[in-house]
């Protein structure tokens, strides 16, 4: 089915096969099924422009299919936030990703903003005023900065580190410099890995990104921390990136 639906590197048949063995077989980690978002949920975030798209789509032998993999994602993310606020780590395994949807558009594999969307939920249900937003995809989420980038209440930083210590620094003097917040939550895009489109970090490296994002919440958010899935097309080593970034998110 996905192989007749959905040809991109996003959606592509056993993207997400590596992660699913290795945290389902590690008893740390509990899986949680993904409910779809309502369509009030979505509007949070999107115009009944992209709400609408997305329904019909450009291709109309997949639309119907797609729009319930959207929902499902964007409300995967719901409940991986819901979790996050409790002050309990959680990841979002969704896809399609979400960062490169904006209000009134949307490309990149992406359909619905899932950040804007789990953050927009929180905030409407009073569980949060404030956010601070780490994109460390390799590309920019201008879905992410065109919902949320005009609204003081969030803060978004996506670093451009070159290598390992570069990358990391960056990340440090960003949260150095943040203001108080409610919760921290990332776009986590793993093709920023050194044997991924971006080649440049390690799987080290997203272990201690996830760490920071637990000191800092610890710090100064009560905890509160979550992370979506976004980018990362080396589907035999996503898993244990993943895993790595997992593992220091909860440490």
């Amino acid at each position: 089915m996905q192989e007749t639906y959905d040809r991109t590197p996003a959606g592509a048949p056993g993207r997400l096969d590596t992660a699913v063995e290795i945290l389902g077989s590690n008893p740390d980690y509990e899986f949680v099924e993904a409910r779809p978002a309502t369509e009030e949920e979505i509007l949070r975030a999107h115009g009944t422009r992209t709400l609408d798209s997305v329904k019909e789509d450009y291709d109309s032998t997949r639309a119907e299919l797609l729009y319930q993999m959207a929902l499902l994602a964007a409300g995967g993310s719901i409940q991986t936030a819901e979790i996050g606020v409790q002050g309990e780590p959680a990841f979002g395994l969704v896809r399609p990703p979400g960062h490169h949807a904006s209000s009134d558009s949307y490309w990149g594999f992406c359909y619905f903003n899932n950040i804007a969307v789990s953050l927009l939920h929180l905030r409407a249900k009073g569980l949060i005023e404030t956010a601070y937003i780490l994109d460390f995809d390799l590309h920019t989420g201008d879905g992410n900065i065109n919902i949320l980038g005009d609204d003081p209440s969030f803060v978004i930083h996506n670093p451009r580190g070159n290598g390992d210590k570069q990358y990391l620094d960056e990340v440090k003097r960003s949260l150095k410099a943040a203001p108080d917040v409610d919760i921290i939550v990332a776009s986590a895009g793993f093709d920023e890995y050194e044997e991924d489109w971006g080649g440049n970090l390690s799987t080290e490296a997203f272990q201690e990104i996830g760490q920071i994002m637990s000191e800092f919440a610890k710090e100064r958010c009560q905890g509160r921390r979550y992370g979506l899935l976004e980018g990362g097309y080396n589907f035999e080593d996503l898993g244990k990136n993943v895993l790595a970034f997992c593992e220091g998110l909860r440490s």
